[in-house]
């Protein structure tokens, strides 16, 4: 037998209420009143308000939170899972953003940029998977850009803000972290940060090879960084910094002839980004320049002289120090001189000069050989090698202008000549210079009017520059 009990309203004690039917409305709890379901015992495919507003209703597999118009709120310090963005923004249609003004996480904007270029300022302080997006809205953003602010956070992972520079492009940008900040989640082909390059100013000339801009110094000035890349690796420069050759000696009393000057100290680094050939010598110290003037050094060569004559000057280039070449020693037995490379040793018991000094890595010269008897001085060393006996040593060659040239060869003595000297045969009365702006040592000679002067040096400075 089955049990019924029917009623229309329950109450406790002080009569409020429990339970109310009124028609088809039935009411649980009176005002003000906390109303606890233990376990799953209410089914219903839908709850209102007391204004019959709709707060959940189901329909089928449908579950429809609020009414039309409704704000539905998260309470403060609440959470929310399986609700979250999927890449996509709210897009603010009725609002046309014609100047600047700070973007809110979850919504897109389209810009007008018409007028002129407009700056959207990204959220401050951001969370991870905060969204913001910006549209070329009239497809002038090639002439007005679009500039996305970072404020305070990275975009890419650098400290730098965007730029939409491209008519009708569109940027969604998604918060990660505070290493790479707002990251590009549309399909963009190429990075969101535009790439900036170096701009430098001074030197004697100023050419191109490729993607590569080149400051040749000849003589003294400043290498001035105007701006730096946004990418750190371009901002490392190459270089070649040569010092001026040492000057050749000659034969100051009887025929036996003068040492060759030592060449001038070579140094060359090439940067990361660069692909030029370079000399064997590559590998000094890297320089990453900043945003500044660099004092240039160009050492000038060493004159050459009937007896003693002088060795080269130095030549800078920021932390960069190319030594000057040695002189070459006279008749009798005077020594050559150290120096970037050293000079030949006089005739009848003269030494040769030691290279690379003061000591660099790799060596910036080399020694120059001792006299091989009392008619037969040294030569100066090069940057590629020694002098041998009346040789003098090799330069080096780079192509860091574009084309290969050979820098800082070593000072032939003056009875037979060679690659800087001058064969003292029928008219041969005087060494010969070293090439200027090649730091080469000078000639010596096998009569008393002087031996050759050493060559100038030169520093070259090489950078991408687009």
């Amino acid at each position: 037998m089955t049990s019924k009990i029917k009623v229309d309203n329950i109450s406790d004690q002080n009569d409020n209420n429990i339970i109310n039917e009124s028609g088809d409305v039935i009411t649980v709890g009176a005002a003000g009143d906390t109303v606890t379901v233990a376990g799953n015992i209410v089914k219903s495919n839908a709850l209102q308000a007391s204004d019959g507003g709709n707060l959940v209703s189901q329909s089928g597999t449908t579950i429809t939170l609020g009414a039309s118009g409704d704000t539905i709120s998260l309470a403060s310090g609440a959470s929310q899972s399986g609700f979250g963005r999927t890449g996509t923004v709210d897009w603010q249609t009725g609002s046309i953003k014609t100047g600047n003004f700070t973007g809110t996480s979850g919504e897109g904007y389209f810009v007008n940029t018409t007028s002129g270029a407009v700056t959207l300022t990204l959220p401050a302080s951001p969370s991870a998977g905060d969204i913001v997006a910006a549209a070329d809205y009239a497809g002038t953003a090639e002439t007005n850009n679009i500039t996305i602010a970072r404020n305070g956070s990275n975009i890419e992972g650098l400290a730098e803000n965007g730029v939409i520079n491209q008519n009708r492009d569109t940027i969604t940008l998604v918060y990660v972290d505070g290493t790479q900040g707002w990251l590009a989640v549309n399909d963009n082909e190429s990075s969101f940060i535009a790439p900036t390059f170096i701009t430098a100013t001074g030197g004697n000339s100023i050419t191109t090879s490729g993607d590569f801009k080149i400051h040749t110094f000849t003589g003294p000035g400043t290498f001035t960084v105007c701006s730096l890349s946004n990418t750190p690796t371009n901002n490392e420069v190459s270089y070649v910094v040569v010092a001026g050759g040492g000057g050749g000696s000659a034969d100051n009393a009887v025929p036996q002839g003068g040492a060759g000057g030592g060449a001038g100290g070579f140094r060359e680094s090439k940067s990361g980004a660069d692909s030029y050939t370079s000399s064997p010598l590559e590998g000094a110290t890297n320089i990453t320049v900043t945003a500044t003037g660099f004092p240039i050094t160009v050492g000038g060569g060493g004159a050459g002289d009937p007896s003693a004559g002088s060795s080269g000057s130095n030549s800078i280039f920021s932390t960069v120090t190319s030594a000057g070449g040695g002189r070459g020693g006279f008749f009798a037995g005077a020594a050559g001189l150290a120096g970037g490379s050293g000079g030949g040793g006089g005739a009848a018991g003269g030494g040769g000069g030691a290279g690379n000094t003061p000591p660099v890595s790799p060596p910036q010269g080399n020694a120059g050989s001792a006299s091989q008897g009392p008619g037969t001085p040294g030569a100066g060393g090069g940057a590629g090698g020694a002098g041998s006996g009346v040789t003098g040593g090799v330069g080096v060659p780079t192509s860091i202008t574009s084309s290969p040239l050979s820098y800082a060869g070593g000072g032939a003595n003056g009875t037979s000549g060679g690659s800087n000297g001058s064969p003292c045969g029928t008219g041969g009365n005087k060494g010969a210079n070293g090439t200027t702006n090649r730091g080469g040592g000078g000639g010596g000679n096998c009569n008393p009017d002087g031996g050759g002067n050493g060559g100038s040096g030169v520093v070259i400075i090489r950078y991408k520059y687009q």
